[in-house]
């Protein structure tokens, strides 16, 4: 059973969710807005956040940062547009997922299942711990990766990730120079089935682009396919 914070100004959504959220067994505490989401934050712990963007006193996006300052609880924006803006920003500040409005709350319930199996029994990306760690260097070393720690460093300077960027990028290296399929990688990285929304992974290897600058061109899209990460 998970304890699920509904952030929405609409009372409506908050009923629905709450309704299939405690049919599968889980513990659901509703807010209206953001700014009510970040308070109860502030002293509560949740299991995952599913909350709206376009809400009253504090929009989602701005709750996700204060939120992201306290807790990395996972968490799920909805939102009523689906412009890859919104889904960028939202990825940017720190979310898990996004759910375009109108959606299946059948499909959010699968949904927030695969990202808590992720949290509760994560990828093993790294050796074990008795073992060097797995570097992964490229360009004579201008690109290296410390798998292991989770760190990316670019011609010597290390850069920032999201959570699921670094998850991304580092199955990608691990898999270089073989064509994954969209399905492929949602499965293995999001952990997500049939219904997996490809735009979350082409939004994901477009920030992981702007992320690696000028080495981004090793991330190859495979039209109708999927992508590969080209590098010896």
């Amino acid at each position: 059973m998970y304890h699920i914070l509904v952030v929405d100004d609409e009372s409506r959504i908050r009923s629905i969710l709450r309704k299939y959220a405690e049919f599968e067994g889980h513990q659901v505490t509703e807010a209206g807005d953001g700014m009510e989401a970040v308070l109860l934050c502030r002293s509560n712990t949740y299991d995952l956040i599913v909350m709206d963007i376009m809400m009253p006193e504090l929009d989602g996006f701005s709750a996700c940062r204060e939120i992201r300052k306290v807790t990395q609880t996972p968490i799920i924006m909805l939102s009523a547009r689906g412009e890859e803006y919104d889904r960028i920003n939202g990825f940017e500040v720190g979310i898990d997922d996004y759910v375009t409005k109108p959606f299946s709350p059948k499909e959010l319930m699968l949904r927030i299942d695969a990202i808590m199996k992720r949290v509760k029994h994560p990828q093993t990306l790294h050796a074990e711990k008795t073992q060097p760690n797995l570097v992964i260097e490229l360009d004579g070393g201008g690109l290296r990766a410390d798998v292991t720690a989770r760190l990316v460093f670019i011609d010597g300077e290390r850069i920032e990730m999201s959570p699921k960027e670094y998850d991304l990028f580092f199955y990608l290296l691990k898999n270089r120079n073989i064509a994954l399929s969209r399905e492929k990688l949602l499965c293995e990285v999001w952990g997500y089935d049939f219904f997996g929304d490809a735009r979350t992974l082409d939004t994901h290897i477009k920030l992981l682009r702007k992320s690696l600058g000028k080495y981004s061109h090793y991330i190859v899209t495979l039209r109708g396919v999927g992508y590969r990460f080209e590098g010896t």
